[in-house]
């Protein structure tokens, strides 16, 4: 996926072919908001889901795009990753501190 912040907070898809070409550009989600923030950090869960942090803090989508909620934070997220042991706890690093959330869905494990 690819983040273009100036054409108004889209986060693109592309098709990718088993040479490496890429085909099919489209908006995966339009991440428009009141609150600052553009598109930053980007992770999958174990379901498929993505999240990745914009206006006003954690966006959540279905692998079709379709937006399932935001996590609003208290200061804009830049970066976040799931740790422990079980991959339910998402750590997220913000201007000013980090923030820790227990999840029911675990996170891919990063090896």
């Amino acid at each position: 996926m690819y983040v273009n912040d100036a054409a108004q907070r889209h986060i693109r898809a592309f098709d990718v072919s088993p040479e490496g070409g890429i085909s099919n550009g489209r908006v995966f989600v339009d991440m428009h908001g009141a609150e600052p923030g553009s598109p930053d950090g980007m992770k999958v869960d174990q379901q498929g889901d993505v999240y990745c942090t914009g206006p006003g803090g954690i966006w959540i989508m279905e692998p079709s795009g379709r937006c399932l909620g935001r996590m609003l934070m208290a200061e804009q997220p830049a970066n976040f990753c799931w740790g422990d042991p079980d991959w339910r706890t998402l750590y997220v690093a913000a201007r000013s501190s980090i923030y820790r959330m227990r999840l029911a869905v675990p996170g891919i494990a990063v090896p």
